[in-house]
């Protein structure tokens, strides 16, 4: 039994922040930062480069347009997203140990080992934001009861 949960305006405006900035962000993958996104694909992955950007820029178009539009589903989007986090982050493990400059901003040992401290403010950021976090504590009492 699902329980819809409201979330607050600064929720929501986090949210929105979040789903504009990975429908960016996968709008970049496709285009002006495509060669910089290959730098995060490890080398260990059995597909192009090329192949992985592209797939995951749409999925983080998808994401970032679901979290946005269909309220009944922001906690699973949510989930989704905080998944897909946790799932690119070996590529960033990858770029920090490769020494593999990208984005101009990510050109030091120091700057890509910080960017691995925001991955969990992000995976953080997408369960909060989301309201996904909330529903999954009040389905879980519901359970209880």
């Amino acid at each position: 039994m699902k329980h819809e949960i409201k979330t607050t305006l600064i929720q929501n405006i986090f949210r929105i922040i979040l789903a504009l900035f990975m429908i960016y962000a996968g709008f970049s993958h496709l285009t002006f930062n495509r060669v910089d996104f290959q730098a995060q694909v490890p080398d260990w992955i059995p597909m192009s480069k090329d192949v992985v950007v592209i797939i995951s820029g749409i999925i983080e178009m998808l994401l970032g347009l679901g979290l946005l539009i269909f309220k009944n589903k922001r906690a699973e989007f949510g989930w989704a997203m905080a998944l897909f986090f946790i799932l690119v982050f070996p590529g960033n493990v990858s770029q920090y140990l490769d020494g593999e400059d990208a984005f101009g901003v990510l050109d030091s040992d120091g700057a890509r080992l910080r960017r691995l401290f925001f991955q969990p403010i992000l995976i953080a950021w997408a369960i909060w934001a989301s309201g996904a976090w909330s529903q999954w504590r009040v389905q879980k009492q519901h359970v209880k009861k």
